[in-house]
């Protein structure tokens, strides 16, 4: 399963750190972060629950880019 998320980060090198960070998370099989849309694209594994995995995502993303933020 696919879902978009809009995404604010600062540079392109906060969103290179945040798609690697999704792209670690257990459960997610791809993400792509586009910084000109401000945009994050995660492909989630089948099975997965993609509202509780965000949660966590979020909590990552936070730790490795400050000011970022992720829209559910």
């Amino acid at each position: 399963m696919k879902k978009t998320y809009k995404i604010e980060v600062d540079c392109p090198n906060c969103a290179n750190k945040v798609e690697d960070t999704v792209k670690k998370t257990p459960g997610v099989q791809n993400a792509v972060v586009n910084f000109m849309t401000q945009k994050l694209i995660v492909e989630f594994e089948d099975g997965q629950e993609p509202a509780a995995l965000m949660q966590e995502i979020v909590k990552k993303c936070k730790k490795v880019a400050h000011d970022c933020e992720i829209y559910l």
